[in-house]
């Protein structure tokens, strides 16, 4: 909870959700001056930044009851289920799509182990896995930020896909 206890929660929280706002108008810029006609691009960072604008600590001082880990992981998997839906209609994908989805997935499974942690477990001490959380679910939505503003593979993952199914033709030979 190093993170949490230099700058809040509220700071990270307002960081991605900001990051994500940003990272649309980007987009909506870039499409309306005709510079990039991606809708792909343009409507997955809408969701992205709708999604996380609803799941942010502002919204959830005016809800009736506290945020759980557990409703992160129900907004991630609404996310994911919303770009999926979108990719259906529109049929054109992207390479930060890719991001957001590996992305999201990686914020859901991190979100289900820390509510096992303190729901179930009722864990109310800090300890290591607190901070990678903290970490890794900062570092992923700034991947998936940049992801939607670069929009290129700049991780490289279709190349390690490729190595991986490489090699599970050498090792089926």
């Amino acid at each position: 909870m190093l993170l949490t206890e230099l700058f809040g929660f509220f700071s990270l929280s307002a960081l991605s959700m900001w990051g994500f706002l940003m990272a649309f108008f980007f987009n909506a810029f870039v499409f309306v001056i005709g510079v990039n006609r991606n809708t792909t691009l343009l409507l997955s960072s809408f969701i992205m930044m709708i999604s996380y604008s609803i799941s942010d600590y502002f919204f959830n001082w005016l809800s009736i009851y506290n945020t759980t880990y557990l409703d992160w992981v129900v907004y991630d998997i609404a996310t994911i289920a919303f770009l999926l839906f979108s990719l259906y209609f529109i049929k054109n994908k992207t390479p930060s799509f890719n991001y957001l989805l590996i992305g999201l997935s990686i914020n859901a499974i991190l979100a289900v182990f820390m509510f096992i942690d303190t729901s179930i477990l009722l864990n109310n001490q800090p300890w290591f896995f607190w901070n990678v959380y903290t970490f890794s679910v900062l570092i992923v939505d700034l991947l998936m930020i940049a992801a939607l503003i670069i929009d290129k593979d700049f991780l490289h993952l279709k190349k390690i896909r490729l190595i991986g199914k490489k090699t599970s033709y050498i090792v089926g030979s």
